[in-house]
């Protein structure tokens, strides 16, 4: 079985990109999801959290404000990497159960659509990579748009990625998804060509 990574930037449109792949039928792992899940199925997580940046974060019901805990490690690089050694172990795992899942069904390729795919170095656990690429112009006003962030606050969140330029040469494929859907698509369909001839 094949193991595909799945990249881009905030705002770059990957969940698009991600979707045509799932339309062609290839089963996508979504790191997203993932990290949400880990949260709710592994309670320490939210203790780990607890201890390491105190309770303020959490609402009355014990339930980690999400938006407001993004906002805080986003603006302190430290604070990210912190909260990213605590959850990323837990990540890696349901992946990687995942993954075994799929090949035990006799898929032929699978998908993880992950943000942070390089950053974590899960990029050199795959068979190739995809990158989806915009422009810094198209990302802020996407985010800006879609999460009703403002500008400083969009700009943290692409900041505490590595930069797409410096992703290109780490990658085997890159979609250019500035553009229209329809080049997309094609972009896409190209990639599903050499995923069957493979």
């Amino acid at each position: 079985m094949f193991k595909i990574g799945l990249t881009g930037g905030i705002g770059t449109g990957k969940s698009t990109v991600s979707k045509l792949f799932k339309d062609y039928g290839i089963p996508i792992i979504d790191a997203d999801i993932i990290s949400r899940e880990v949260l709710k199925k592994y309670p320490e997580i939210l203790e780990d959290i607890k201890n390491t940046f105190n309770d303020g974060f959490f609402d009355e019901n014990g339930e980690l404000k999400r938006r407001e805990f993004g906002n805080y490690i986003f603006k302190f690089p430290n604070e990210r990497i912190a909260y990213e050694n605590i959850i990323i172990p837990y990540i890696k795992k349901d992946i990687e159960e995942t993954f075994k899942y799929y090949e035990d069904k006799g898929e032929k390729a699978v998908i993880l659509d992950a943000p942070t795919l390089i950053e974590n170095n899960l990029h050199s656990e795959m068979d190739f990579n995809i990158l989806v690429y915009a422009n810094h112009d198209i990302q802020i006003f996407r985010v800006m748009e879609r999460d009703s962030l403002n500008r400083e606050e969009v700009l943290n969140r692409i900041n505490a990625q590595m930069s797409i330029d410096e992703k290109k040469s780490l990658v085997n494929f890159i979609i250019d998804n500035g553009g229209n859907f329809e080049n997309t698509e094609e972009q896409v369909e190209e990639i599903v060509q050499f995923i069957r001839g493979i």
